[in-house]
């Protein structure tokens, strides 16, 4: 393989992100998701495993994986870890008897190695419902730092 080829390809990569989006069950990760894309989001069921999709901006093409999120699932979360360029942390600001669930299992990922290199955006969902947590709320309970 000639340099210039491991440059093209070292430049195409730095063009495409793995992007990996967390969080319980019924945070509204694969809404997120299809929002992204523009699909429409009438007929939203639990994720059963993954959806990935690839959404394409200004050059850069983000390959999105939403992981289901249920209690049985969350073992299996470490098999999409390798590689990730991004977390995205979901978080249902109205389900306030959870919260302490969901700071827990973000503390678990944020222990793990192989998503050390990995930048985190925790999203704050479902802030437009009534009694939903304030960022202010959600950072008490340190969900949000």
């Amino acid at each position: 393989m000639g340099f210039l080829t491991v440059l093209k390809k070292m430049k195409q990569k730095e063009k495409e992100m793995r992007i990996l989006m967390l969080g319980l069950d019924n945070a509204g990760k694969t809404t997120i998701l299809k929002r992204f894309n523009g699909e429409p989001i009438n007929t939203i069921s639990p994720t059963l495993g993954f959806n990935i999709k690839t959404l394409e901006h200004r050059g850069y093409k983000l390959n999105m994986w939403d992981v289901g999120g249920q209690k049985s699932l969350r073992s299996y979360w470490r098999n999409y870890f390798e590689c990730t360029d991004g977390l995205i942390w979901v978080v249902d600001s109205a389900d306030k008897r959870r919260l302490e669930d969901c700071k827990k299992e973000l503390f678990v990922l944020l222990q793990e190695e192989r998503l050390s290199g990995a930048t985190l955006l925790i999203f704050a969902n479902k802030q437009d419902l009534p009694g939903a947590c304030s960022k202010e709320e959600l950072r008490d309970v340190r969900v949000i730092y």
